[in-house]
This record gives C-alpha cells, structure tokens and sequence, in this order.
C-alpha cells in the first residue's frame, strides 16, 4: 500500500508519498504524480490539505442494503446520486461552518470515497479498477432541513455543497480490500457509525463504470459511496471524526454558523 498525502508547508504546497513519518515530496500538482523531488519533510513540520482537488465531486444516497431494509427503501437499479461543489472541500482538521442564513439541522455521514486515477469515460465494470487511484476518508455532510424546503424541487446539491461541507483525508491509499473494510464514525469520541463496506449496494468498480457512461471523470475527481446507518444531526462545538483502517482518521470540528 502507498500512503499520498498533499501538504503546505511554510512556502509552498506539494504531493507527498508519506513513509511512517517522513514525507517524500512529489513533482506536480494534480493526480497521478510519482516523480520523488528528493525534498523531505517529517510529518508534523507541515499542514494537511485535503488530499485531492477533484473538478467532480460525486455523492451516492442509498448505496448500503442494511439502511435499505431499515428505512424501507427499494433497493435503486442503477446508482442514485447527486453532485457536491468542489468549493465545499475541507481539509482534515479543518472547521465545518454553515452560512449565516442557515439555521436547521447539519448532519454527518461517514463514507468512502473513491479517487479517480485518470480520465474515465464509458468504461466497463472488468476495466474500472484500473482508473481507481486509491481511496479516502470523506464525511458529506448535509444540511438536511434544506431538502425538501420547497415542495417543488428536492435542494439536494444546495444541501451538500455549502462551503466545508466536504471533508477529505487524511490521505489516499491504495491497494485496499476493500470489501474488509469498516467506516467507523464517532461524535464527540461516542461511536455513532459501523458499518461494512461488503454491504454495499454497487460496489467501487460499478459505481465508476456505470457514472462514467454519463459523466466524464477525470484524474483527482471523488466519488463518495454513501453511508448506512447512524448519520445524526452536530451541535456547535462537536467533533467528527471518520476513521477507515488503512486510511486513518478524518477529524473536523463543527462550528456552526
């Protein structure tokens, strides 16, 4: 497994391969990048940035067949999602705010999510891992008194895609099982979320071949899998953490407005 991280340090901003806890600095700033420039960093000299910038940001809602039995949802024939702005990336530790006019509920959602690794258009399910970069943490959070505000159109994307309203990171990772994994989410240290990712309606591969008939993705674009049960509404002042083994833990506090 290969551990990318982006960072800023104290002049400039970079990729990195992180080695326990050493950073290799990489040349260039946009996915993929694999060229060392012989420059290293110890992990705590620099920040954390989210680990990709992705020109695509995908969300996937009811993807997890336990949530689908408990709500009583059908299960979806094909992938049910929504776009989030690309403005609404946070990076770890960064702080979740809501516009001033907003005053409902704001709620977590711990998933995974899948980095492209380069351009992905009308590609089969048996070729899909092959455009699959690796994987990160990502916490969608939705302010989800918005939407259904208006009987006549459903605000998903205005729900999802207020700024800071995507936490990345802390890293991407490849070569995962991923059907081993766990998404564990905990509010305030109380574990709130754990689920398998074996439960998964469409798997990583399905989801990439089937949005990529309709929708182009390219190097550093993000599709977040969706959650299954326990996703609550924060309180001002809550910390979030997201935590996938393999990957680490996402944490980011929740200020409010």
């Amino acid at each position: 497994m290969t551990s990318w991280i982006r960072f800023q340090t104290e002049t400039s901003t970079a990729f990195g391969i992180l080695e326990n806890n050493t950073i290799h600095e990489l040349e260039g700033d946009v996915l993929p990048v694999d060229h060392p420039t012989g420059k290293t960093y110890k992990f705590d000299e620099v920040s954390l940035l989210p680990p990709c910038q992705p020109q695509t940001f995908i969300g996937l809602w009811n993807n997890f067949g336990e949530a689908a039995t408990k709500h009583g949802w059908e299960i979806p024939k094909e992938p049910l999602y929504f776009l989030k702005s690309p403005s609404s990336i946070l990076a770890p530790t960064g702080i979740i705010r809501c516009p001033a006019h907003y005053t409902g509920r704001v709620i977590f959602e711990g998933e995974l999510g899948v980095v492209v690794g380069k351009k992905a258009c009308c590609i089969s399910v048996s070729d899909a891992h092959e455009y699959i970069f690796g994987y990160t943490c990502v916490n969608d959070i939705t302010a989800v008194s918005l939407i259904d505000d208006d009987n006549s159109f459903a605000q998903w994307c205005r729900a999802k895609s207020f700024d800071t309203f995507g936490p990345l990171g802390p890293k991407i990772v490849d070569n995962l099982e991923v059907s081993k994994l766990r998404v564990r989410t905990l509010l305030n240290g109380k574990e709130r979320q754990n689920y398998p990712i074996s439960d998964m309606i469409f798997s990583p591969e399905t989801l990439l071949s089937k949005i990529s008939q309709e929708i182009t993705l390219c190097p550093g674009d993000v599709i977040a899998c969706g959650t299954s049960l326990g996703a609550l509404p924060m309180r001002p002042g809550s910390t979030v953490e997201v935590t996938i083994d393999g990957i680490g833990t996402l944490q980011n506090k929740y200020a409010g407005n």
